[in-house]
């Protein structure tokens, strides 16, 4: 897919995921748009999966560790043809099959359930190890958040894929620089976090993360390196592509009224209008 069509499809999946987040008057809106491009790129060029056969043994795996922005993921999972587009508005919703966190026992595609934050990458370390021994060249992706960082059980596992040095693991970090008690230096600096990965034996790339076409670059970069379990630092923007949310802490989790869904929808549809 060429990045156009790829920038297109990520704000398609901004759009749906605001009306799901609206619809449900809840929800975590911020972190979801930051994220947007890496689980477009992902969904639609990185990945071998087959949504006609989401359970295939030698598929890769995506673990959303910050569990919390399902919205994005949902959308990204309904355009790839996993279920209906039209179900995303059941978001949160009594007997919906997408709730506020990822559900593997509920929801087609879902690799894993999250959202105790610090879990998901313990999963994810077990999937590569599981597919490595299975002799799969399959791999597992799993989406961190930079507050998620604070959480010791993250860096036990990365102690551990370091160690095991698990090269079809790849670490990307939503580094949005926001969490949701405000800016991660007010909170609890994870910082530096290069310096950090490359101490517990990981390869390290760095990205501006809503920029697809570095997007795509960085992932065909990871594709060369082995060794070692690669990390991504994909800074990013909260709130990505709304206005009134960009780099603002206080929609990590609430749901726009009706006033401020739509100036979202018209950001968003002037962004994908200069797209082309």
């Amino acid at each position: 897919m060429e990045i156009r069509e790829l920038e297109k499809k990520a704000n398609d999946v901004r759009l749906r995921l605001i009306e799901a987040v609206h619809s449900a008057k809840c929800g975590h809106p911020g972190g979801a748009l930051s994220s947007a491009d890496i689980i477009t790129y992902l969904y639609f060029q990185e990945m071998n999966i087959d949504p006609k056969n989401p359970d295939k043994d030698d598929r890769d795996r995506f673990v959303l560790s910050k569990g919390h922005s399902a919205p994005a993921l949902y959308a990204a999972l309904a355009y790839r043809g996993y279920f209906p587009v039209e179900d995303l508005i059941s978001l949160r919703h009594t007997g919906s099959y997408l709730q506020g966190h990822p559900d593997m026992k509920q929801t087609p595609g879902i690799d894993m359930s999250t959202g105790s934050l610090g879990q998901g990458i313990s999963a994810a370390c077990g999937m590569a190890v599981g597919l490595r021994h299975k002799g799969y060249s399959s791999r597992v992706f799993c989406l961190m958040g930079d507050g998620e960082l604070e959480e010791g059980e993250a860096w036990e596992a990365f102690m551990f894929a370091g160690y095991r040095k698990l090269d079809n693991l790849i670490v990307i970090v939503d580094n949005n620089d926001l969490q949701i008690d405000g800016h991660l230096d007010e909170v609890c600096s994870p910082y530096p976090l290069v310096e950090k990965f490359e101490a517990f034996n990981f390869n390290v790339l760095t990205v501006d993360g809503n920029d697809m076409a570095a997007v795509a670059d960085v992932f065909e970069k990871a594709k060369g390196l082995s060794g070692k379990p690669v990390a991504i630092i994909a800074k990013t923007v909260k709130g990505k592509g709304v206005s009134f949310m960009e780099n603002d802490a206080s929609w990590h989790g609430k749901a726009p009224n009706d006033e401020e869904f739509e100036v979202a929808m018209q950001d968003l549809e002037r962004l994908g209008e200069k797209i082309g």
